[in-house]
């Protein structure tokens, strides 16, 4: 592959996430704003975004975060929200024929759910390249890095998050992608599986072990009706 197709990988990548980029940034912004309430500078609000680039596990550490912070605590949450990233790591590994080994590793490191999924819709219809995954990840990973930053520079000057009605940019942006993702009652099925265990989970165990049962449950139900349907099912 030459510059000039790189070159082309790269700005097709940034175009496509681009409308997640838009959608992202409120996202940030509350994230810094939390932060800040929670006693972090922006500096380290910043360092978080950057070293650990997982926007779910991050407002989780949030959640939890007394002051000392109990790291062990912390830790688990964020491992036990990025879980899935086993899953999906394990489906995308399987588009990357054209990644050396040391790129798809790398890769991984920046598979933000945003990123994973448009990478699959991707590779339904073209070659996924490592230059158009990077067009994917580096704007992406600069937005998010950057609206913490101002989210906890501006932290006071942004009020309530609900009032601004930035809290619903969160599941908008997963709405989008669970609906580029539908394929009729079988999906449905999966998110109602899913959307039970986490809520009742949720109401009866402390903690956030609500989304390791959703992700459990999804999972469950796409091997049953993919079972059903007498199709193998595969992450």
């Amino acid at each position: 592959m030459n510059d000039n197709t790189k070159q082309q990988d790269f700005l097709g990548g940034m175009r496509a996430i681009s409308p997640l980029i838009a959608a992202v940034i409120p996202i940030g912004l509350v994230f810094g704003a939390v932060a800040a309430t929670k006693g972090l500078s922006p500096a380290e609000t910043a360092l978080m975004s950057a070293l650990v680039f997982a926007g779910g596990s991050q407002f989780v550490a949030m959640d939890i975060w007394t002051h000392p912070a109990s790291w062990t605590g912390v830790g688990f949450a964020a491992l036990l929200v990025n879980i899935r990233h086993v899953l999906m790591s394990a489906s995308l590994g399987t588009r990357m024929g054209g990644f050396n080994q040391p790129v798809r590793y790398l890769s991984m490191l920046f598979l933000a759910d945003e990123i994973w999924a448009m990478a699959e819709f991707r590779a339904k219809v073209a070659k996924l390249t490592p230059a158009w995954f990077a067009g994917l990840v580096v704007p992406f990973y600069l937005a998010w890095v950057f609206s913490g930053l101002a989210g906890a520079a501006l932290g006071a000057f942004l009020g309530d998050p609900v009032v601004l009605g930035l809290d619903f940019a969160f599941p908008a942006v997963f709405i989008v992608l669970v609906m580029g993702f539908w394929k009729g009652p079988e999906t449905g099925a999966v998110l109602l599986a899913s959307g039970a265990a986490a809520v009742a989970t949720q109401h009866f165990v402390p903690g956030v072990w609500y989304i390791a049962a959703g992700a459990v449950a999804g999972l469950a139900a796409a091997m049953l009706t993919g079972k059903a349907r007498g199709v193998e099912v595969t992450p």
